[in-house]
């Protein structure tokens, strides 16, 4: 019964701010990778950002610059903090994470994120 919780979408102007939150809903496991991705209509999903359980960081090069992905204190939490967004940038945004030692993968329910112009 492990579930990825995640918040913080909405509706927000172009050039705004938000912040996506992902937490693990059993404090107990530890995640290794864990990243955020996302899909827009008549897309692949594609992989926005992910961070490592030592902090090693890698970003799409569209939002190099503009997005920050950061890790909890227990590893078992992941933020996004989406800066300068554009409209293009809209898409539904789902949290993943690997369990560690294991290549057990959870998925979250997707958070819509629009940017309006």
């Amino acid at each position: 019964q492990v579930q990825l919780v995640e918040s913080g979408g909405g509706l927000v102007q172009a050039g705004g701010s938000l912040r996506l939150s992902c937490a693990v809903s059993r404090t107990s496991l530890s995640m290794n990778t864990m990243g955020w991705y996302r899909q827009a209509p008549g897309k692949q999903r594609e992989l926005v950002a992910s961070i490592t359980s030592g902090g090693r960081t890698n970003y799409a090069d569209s939002v190099k610059g503009r997005f920050t992905i950061s890790r909890g204190n227990a590893k078992n939490t992941v933020y996004l903090q989406m800066n300068s967004l554009k409209p293009e940038d809209t898409a539904v945004y789902y949290c993943n994470a690997d369990l560690q030692f294991s290549r057990v993968n959870y998925w979250g329910q997707g958070t819509q994120v629009t940017v309006s112009s």
